[in-house]
């Protein structure tokens, strides 16, 4: 008997999604900026004490606002990890920026904070920091850079929703943050971000870039009497069918973390021979993060290995991914790249694997994808 294909994601229903879209419908405002819109923002900043929420259409939209907001321009350059989403650096590179990468940690994909300030120069202008499965960086070390340096933090915080440094919500150290609702995050609707402002002085050009470039928010709030072009902008809002959908999922987040916290355990709890035994490497999470459960990855000692395993997998229907490819090595930025040597970005890009983890996933499936990795190192 064929056993059913276990799917890398599965994009879930909470309960309300169909409900409140209907509600959208029925108020004749399906354009950005309506009520749901400004539900799902209000929402995330008393939740986590952000102090301005502007929803996007995706995470690589809110970094693109970051970009414009700190006035990256042609020479500045931008110091990010190399092991990210090629969206990190895109929305720099599309200012002019030259993007200068970090390596990893040895023991975490996320960027190593103790080799950032040796990549300052005089054109430095901000630093991208990534909260790579949610489990965040060290903000502190980050924080401390900038402020002696006079730079500027964005956290590309687009897994991390609903994850903390040292108790502060991750999104809101930094003077911008950037979260994704894409499909595959604990929280989504198919297509959405965010772009918090934590650095007031930034708040009101946000919203006007995020109207693209004029002042029409500050017109619907009766505080001017026409809305005018006044800076540079785009179409930066979703639709009120996407903060719907989103709204219905923002306030079931307690029921979805624990849900995905369970499934990421019961991981940890299945492949501890696989880790003992050190044929796998474990995720690692330091004192100073929490885990959201945004994904469980498991880092392989080779190239080889991990193709094997993944081929093992797919072979038994399980669909396990491997993710980043390093940017500072890819097609399009390496001749740009300054030659640098990032071993831990290649070593991450070469061995890390993802497996499934969403919420409908259930014990009895985690158990069989744990057994099938098992079996693949007792043969």
């Amino acid at each position: 008997m064929t056993r059913p294909i276990i799917p890398f994601n599965q994009p879930h229903l909470s309960g309300k999604e169909q409900e409140y879209i209907l509600a959208a419908v029925a108020e004749n405002k399906l354009s950005g900026n309506g009520r749901f819109t400004k539900q799902c923002q209000q929402l995330l900043q008393e939740r986590y004490g952000f102090h301005r929420v502007l929803l996007t259409t995706s995470c690589t939209d809110a970094l693109e606002m970051s970009a414009l907001l700190l006035n990256i321009a042609p020479g500045d350059e931008v110091i990010m990890p190399s092991y990210t989403f090629v969206s990190t650096a895109n929305a720099f590179v599309l200012r002019g920026a030259h993007i200068r990468f970090a390596d990893s940690r040895t023991d975490h994909p996320g960027m190593d904070e103790a080799s950032v300030e040796a990549l300052i120069t005089p054109r430095t202008k901000a630093i991208v920091v990534v909260h790579y499965a949610g489990v965040a960086c060290d903000m502190d070390i980050i924080m401390d850079i900038v402020a002696r340096h006079g730079l500027k933090v964005v956290e590309d915080a687009a897994q991390a929703i609903d994850s903390f440094y040292k108790g502060q919500a991750l999104g809101g150290i930094g003077h911008l943050g950037a979260f994704s609702f894409h499909e595959t995050k604990n929280i989504q609707c198919g297509e959405g971000g965010a772009l918090v402002v934590n650095d007031r002085e930034l708040a009101k050009r946000a919203e006007i870039i995020w109207e693209k470039g004029t002042n029409r928010a500050a017109f619907w709030r009766g505080e001017v009497d026409k809305y005018n072009w006044v800076d540079i902008g785009s179409s930066f809002l979703p639709s009120e069918i996407n903060a719907a959908y989103l709204f219905a999922q923002l306030e079931q987040l307690e029921n979805i973390q624990n849900q995905r916290r369970a499934l990421w355990q019961w991981y940890a709890d299945g492949l501890r021979d696989s880790f003992r035994d050190g044929h796998l490497s474990a995720p690692f999470i330091p004192d100073f993060a929490t885990n959201n459960a945004h994904m469980f990855y498991v880092v392989c000692r080779s190239l080889d290995q991990r193709d094997g395993l993944l081929a093992h997998l797919k072979a038994a229907g399980i669909y396990a991914v491997f993710h980043y490819q390093s940017l500072h090595a890819s097609p399009y930025y390496t001749k740009q790249h300054d030659g640098r040597n990032l071993p831990q970005a290649d070593r991450y890009s070469n061995c890390l694997l993802r497996l499934p983890l969403y919420v409908g996933l259930g014990k009895e499936e985690v158990e069989r994808i744990c057994q099938t990795i098992r079996n693949h190192f007792e043969q």
